[in-house]
């Protein structure tokens, strides 16, 4: 792309971690980081230390600290995290599309958090929505049950009565310790204070999704895969064979190609319905299907059941 103030912006970042990873880890990788110091130095000519075992070692610019972007980037990470495991649960490729994402909002400020990084996170576990839930919904049913290996060491003589109110939680109990991150609870005449980290909380599968939770977090995906999805699911396979051939040719990546498809019928209707997006990201400016299986086309493999035979060539 452009550029422009964005890209600009990221190449500055990275100059800064490279430079601070270098001058702090120096003394225990001195010739690399020596190497990598002068490499960045010899562009910008932004230090005067001749070597990085000369430079001063940088100083905490707490100002700069955003505590509001590191919770966001842990949303983010947390919930790729959970559709990623729940993928690999469900055994659904990364690579084959799925519809909708629902998370349930617990507060305003997790809401506006999830809509800061929900184009980043669609993008990372391949779905297409990202859709909010409020807890009175009714989608989710939600369970909790102590975890006594924390409650043990803390609590040993009163585990078991803690046990048996944890049992008696409403909805609105489990919506407040995950919310609050802590829950007061009253065994006889003493306060104990309940942390998150002291119970489990498991949401049930609803039909067609599969639900789990991290970090008091939760996230319910669709796993319903129609033909639609199903065929973009196997054009993006089929993108990612013909990059690898033309890796294996040797072909530059700016070069134009043309393909020629030895396709079934479900092949050949996802790359008629995908047809565009296939060559847009295989710089095909042709794609031709053949009935025939010709001597210079490679079997490959998409999916499990689904075959095809490819040949490609630089177009001239």
């Amino acid at each position: 792309g452009d550029y422009g103030q964005n890209k600009i912006s990221a190449y500055q970042t990275l100059y800064a971690c490279l430079e601070t990873v270098a001058v702090l880890s120096a003394p225990i990788a001195p010739f690399f980081m020596d190497r990598l110091f002068q490499d960045l130095n010899k562009t910008t000519n932004k230090n005067t230390a001749e070597s990085v075992h000369l430079a001063s070692l940088p100083i905490a610019d707490k100002s700069a600290v955003n505590t509001d972007l590191e919770e966001r980037m842990r949303l983010a990470q947390d919930v790729t995290s959970m559709v990623l495991s729940l993928r690999k649960k469900e055994r659904i490729r990364v690579r084959q599309p799925l519809q909708k994402i629902m998370i349930p909002v617990l507060n305003n400020k997790l809401k506006t958090q999830v809509e800061a990084i929900k184009d980043l996170v669609l993008a990372e576990v391949n779905v297409k929505e990202l859709e909010f839930m409020t807890e009175d919904s009714g989608v989710l049913v939600k369970k909790i049950k102590p975890n006594f290996k924390t409650l043990g060491p803390k609590h040993g003589r009163q585990m078991k009565v803690i046990a048996g109110a944890v049992a008696q939680f409403t909805a609105d109990d489990i919506n407040r310790i995950e919310a609050e991150g802590s829950y007061s609870l009253n065994i006889g005449d003493e306060t104990i204070s309940l942390e998150l980290v002291d119970v489990e909380i498991v949401s049930e599968d609803i039909p067609g999704w599969t639900v789990t939770s991290l970090n008091g977090n939760t996230v319910a995906l669709d796993i319903n895969i129609t033909d639609e999805l199903a065929e973009e699911g196997l054009a993006r396979e089929l993108i990612n064979r013909i990059q690898k051939l033309r890796k294996d040719n040797g072909l530059e990546v700016t070069d134009r190609i043309e393909i020629t498809i030895n396709a079934g019928e479900n092949l050949t209707l996802a790359i008629s319905n995908n047809l565009n997006y296939i060559c847009s990201e295989t710089l095909a400016d042709k794609l031709r299907i053949s009935s025939d299986i010709q001597e210079n086309m490679q079997e490959l493999e998409l999916v499990e059941g689904v075959k095809t035979y490819i040949s490609i060539k630089r177009k001239d």
